[in-house]
């Protein structure tokens, strides 16, 4: 049997299987270790070398969908499949393709329509903020076509663009996003922009509609970065960036100053976000391996819910400062110079944007 047999499925329609296809069976046939480093959320793991005597373990009756990191492990596997009776489907382009992997969902808050853009292979979460005719964009990833055409399906025209911080894990689209939209492009003057930009205050306000807007509630949230940064729409929602997530907080440590971020980002916490009402819905843009994705379904959650549920924000500032050094490990391949290409200190390539293949791992591990 040869290759041209293989069936390929583009990762839209995998995600698409993950939503909605209880019969999906995703076979990671990688080496364990690249598996335990970056996997797609619900897959199972057995390596080509070992498919032959294992292939049992798959159900009869699954969808099987082959994965590997490019697209050749999984044709041999497939290959194999069929000798033993088993139909199957090869992720097209591997976890390299996962890492394009996109959807969105919308919903209502304070006068605005709020789509949150998840780039599922990366777990990173960006925003459209729209009103009237005008919208922000809050954290685009690379790929700003994608935003230009969400908002003009809205009918409004991309009039801000803002990142929640210097990042560190991914190529940050904000500038592209700028050059194709003529946008105002706002960045806090804390963290170590190298280019023009709009220089953000604590108080201002980004308007979109009569009686809508995005406000600075703080130009500083530090202990992520220097200048990690809040918005607020309205009393109904924060857009919270690596400062808190669903399942922990920003990590300190990415710029060398651990002890001193981490104190700072307590009192980020404990002096910004926290004093809110329990009602506000906390968006973040990022999320673990931890946190569940549905089609449809916000990755969000209630300000008073994440009181409850993260230890972290029931700490002391000692407890606290102890708690984030022990547990800050595995920083984000490359960081360095991803933040140098975010930065404007060097030019993107294609070779950077391979850099940031992987997790995100701007979380503290709890």
């Amino acid at each position: 049997m040869s290759s041209e047999s293989v069936t390929f499925i583009p990762v839209e329609g995998v995600v698409d299987l993950l939503d909605h296809d209880p019969r999906l069976f995703l076979l990671d046939v990688r080496e364990a270790d690249e598996v335990a480093d970056w996997s797609i959320p619900g897959s199972h793991h057995i390596a080509l070398d070992e498919l032959e005597n294992r292939w049992p373990e798959i159900p009869g009756d699954s969808r099987l969908v082959v994965v590997c990191a490019r697209g050749a492990r999984a044709e041999r596997a497939a290959l194999l499949l069929a000798e033993c009776g088993l139909t199957s489907e090869v992720l097209e382009g591997g976890m390299a393709a996962w890492a394009t992997a996109y959807d969105t969902v919308e919903f209502e808050a304070a006068g605005a329509t709020v789509i949150q853009v998840r780039r599922r292979g990366k777990g990173c979460l960006s925003y459209v903020v729209g009103a009237g005719e005008r919208a922000v964009v809050i954290d685009p990833s690379l790929d700003a076509d994608r935003y230009r055409r969400l908002a003009e399906e809205h009918g409004w025209q991309v009039s801000f663009v803002v990142d929640t911080h210097l990042h560190a894990d991914h190529v940050s689209g904000a500038r592209r996003l700028v050059e194709y939209t003529g946008a105002e492009l706002w960045l806090s003057p804390e963290d170590p922009f190298g280019f023009s930009f709009q220089s953000l205050r604590d108080g201002l306000t980004l308007p979109l509609n009569d009686g809508v807007e995005l406000s600075v509630s703080a130009v500083s949230v530090p202990g992520h970065t220097e200048g990690s940064t809040m918005y607020r729409l309205g009393d109904a929602a924060i857009f919270s960036g690596d400062t808190l997530f669903l399942e922990s907080v920003g990590r300190p440590d990415l710029a060398e100053q651990a002890e001193g971020f981490a104190r700072s980002l307590h009192r980020s916490l404990h002096e910004r976000i926290l004093p809110l009402s329990g009602e506000t819905l906390v968006l973040p843009a990022h999320y673990g391996p931890s946190v569940e994705v549905h089609s449809g379904v916000v990755v969000a959650a209630q300000l008073g819910d994440l009181r409850r549920t993260l230890p972290a924000l029931q700490l002391k500032e000692e407890e606290f400062v102890s708690w984030a050094l022990a547990h800050v490990k595995d920083r984000p391949p490359n960081y360095q110079r991803i933040v140098r290409v975010n930065a404007g200190l060097e030019e993107l390539s294609d070779e950077v944007v391979e850099l940031e293949l992987g997790p995100n791992r701007c979380a503290v591990a709890s």
